[in-house]
């Protein structure tokens, strides 16, 4: 899930080689946190959070795993 969170995240941003997605566990859940360059943070957000909500739905259908957290730093 990981790789395609990073394929996923490398197609929408300005700078794709920037773009670092770490996975680790955290109060029993999985977490995936996002780097990417300051200038492409609110592309990866996007408007109320909409385009990481659409990412987050988008993992969620295809794999068997809901319940994870994806957390956007800079």
């Amino acid at each position: 899930m990981k790789d395609l969170l990073e394929y996923i995240l490398k197609g929408i941003v300005k700078n794709p080689e920037e773009v670092i997605v770490l996975e680790f566990e955290e109060e029993g859940k999985k977490v995936f946190e996002i780097s990417v360059n300051p200038e492409d943070v609110g592309q990866v957000i996007g408007k109320d959070g909409r385009t990481i909500k659409s990412i987050k739905i988008l993992l969620s259908s295809i794999t068997d795993e809901n319940d994870f957290i994806l957390k956007v730093v800079r």
